[in-house]
């Protein structure tokens, strides 16, 4: 079983895991996913904002990540760091507008403090994602043991 060597004599598979995995925004991208699906693993991107990166930076979307050049690779993050709000800023700047709307009193602040839904659904059956497991409230009297 003979393997190629690189210039240093160390097999190739080695040097490829030694390779610096794609990092934008303090999140290790998957290796094995095209670029258009990986870009998807950032908190604030979707599948529209990534293919619309990566047609700005001329970069094929169904490439691999570990394809990439460093070229592309610095390009694709200098693109995204440039015109999104991503990952730790963007969850900061969500909460700080909840933060918002609970301190001037509006309707939508109270609804996310009763953990109600805020955008006009109805909650008499239904809402269970944001009001969690269903808990039976019963009449608050417990019936007598024995009849008369």
């Amino acid at each position: 079983m003979a393997h190629s060597t690189t210039a240093q004599g160390h097999p190739e598979q080695q040097q490829e895991s030694r390779r610096m995995a794609l990092r934008v925004a303090g999140v290790i991208l998957p290796e094995g996913k095209p670029v258009g699906v990986a870009l998807t693993y950032l908190f604030g991107v979707g599948r529209s904002a990534a293919n619309k990166v990566l047609s700005d930076t001329q970069i094929n979307p169904g490439i691999r990540v570990k394809q990439l050049s460093a070229e592309q690779v610095e390009k694709l993050r200098r693109a995204l760091e440039e015109r999104y709000v991503l990952e730790n800023q963007l969850r900061q700047e969500i909460t700080a507008n909840i933060r918002r709307l609970k301190d001037i009193g509006s309707y939508r602040g109270a609804r996310h403090s009763r953990n109600l839904p805020v955008r006009g659904q109805r909650t008499r059956t239904n809402a269970r994602t944001k009001r969690g497991k269903k808990v039976t409230v019963g009449s608050g009297r417990k019936k007598s043991a024995e009849k008369t």
